[in-house]
């Protein structure tokens, strides 16, 4: 039988944890967490996904702060406004909301904000902690992943996990942190990614698949055996012509094939995707406290 791993519920779970430490904090007479974000363009998505980390703020008594900019802002004009939110003490932590207009280096931009308040973990130096097994702030689906295998109670040690996908912000720290002498950890990793050539014949070998590779519908039935764990990070709008907003949303995975051979399984919507956000509220929890730098 497949059990449904439902990010929603966890997800809900973790901002009702939040929000009895915020009341406890405020109780104590201490300082409210103030999560900013840096939002460029108007990006219907970007906004969408900006709006629900204001309203989870809301949730958990955290204040919030949302800078809207032009999308033809220079990159020079926008390192200013990254510098005035490094500069205010108020700010405990900020995101700069990705992806950014092709005229600004999304790298320039994120290793101007200070490692103590980069709350995404998208920093080099909060990377480089997390790959040392330092305190750190682990970028939000990984985090939040991990969320889920843990709250889940899924076996990781002596597993085989194969991670579909190699990029900074998901596969491989993915890969770091469930190779890690952990629980959830103490997993056997392999890498795979577009340019693999045998990737069935290790997918089938996996006890544990995450599929982060942004290809809709990549991982079929036939590349997983029976028992498998299967976590979804891939969420891309395709065109469906049935969806009353002209699109539907598919995962990495072709679940329909996938899911009656999987032991655990995320679907998409409501798997990984609402993690992002406890996973960042989590982050400026940590921040405010000064809990990662003092």
């Amino acid at each position: 039988m497949t059990t449904i791993i439902n990010g929603v519920t966890t997800a809900q779970d973790i901002k009702d944890e939040i929000a009895e430490k915020v009341k406890i904090i405020k109780a104590q007479g201490g300082k409210t967490p103030h999560l900013a974000a840096i939002l460029v363009g108007d990006d219907g998505a970007s906004q969408a996904y900006v709006g629900g980390k204001v309203k989870a703020c809301e949730f958990v008594g955290f204040r919030s702060t949302l800078k809207t900019l032009d999308a033809d802002i220079s990159e020079q004009e926008l390192l200013e406004v990254v510098d005035q939110l490094n500069e205010d003490p108020d700010i405990d932590g900020y995101i700069v909301q990705l992806p950014l207009p092709r005229h600004i280096s999304a790298k320039t931009v994120t290793e101007r904000i200070l490692p103590e308040k980069d709350v995404d973990g998208f920093h080099p130096v909060n990377v480089g902690r997390m790959v040392k097994n330092l305190p750190a702030y682990v970028s939000a689906t990984p985090f939040g992943i991990m969320q889920l295998l843990d709250r889940y109670q899924i076996e990781t040690e002596g597993k085989h996990c194969v991670v579909i996908g190699r990029s900074d912000i998901v596969g491989t720290p993915m890969a770091i942190l469930l190779s890690r002498k952990s629980n959830p950890g103490n997993c056997t990793v392999t890498i795979c990614h577009s340019r693999t050539g045998n990737l069935k014949e290790l997918t089938l070998q996996a006890d544990i698949v995450i599929a982060a590779l942004g290809i809709p519908e990549f991982l079929t039935g036939d590349m997983v055996k029976q028992g498998a764990v299967v976590i979804d990070v891939g969420i891309t709008r395709v065109p469906d012509e049935t969806k009353p907003r002209g699109y539907a949303l598919k995962g990495d995975v072709k679940y329909d094939e996938v899911e009656p051979k999987a032991s655990f399984i995320t679907p998409v919507p409501g798997g990984v995707g609402p993690m992002t956000i406890a996973s960042l509220l989590h982050n400026t929890l940590l921040a405010s406290q000064k809990a990662i730098y003092d």
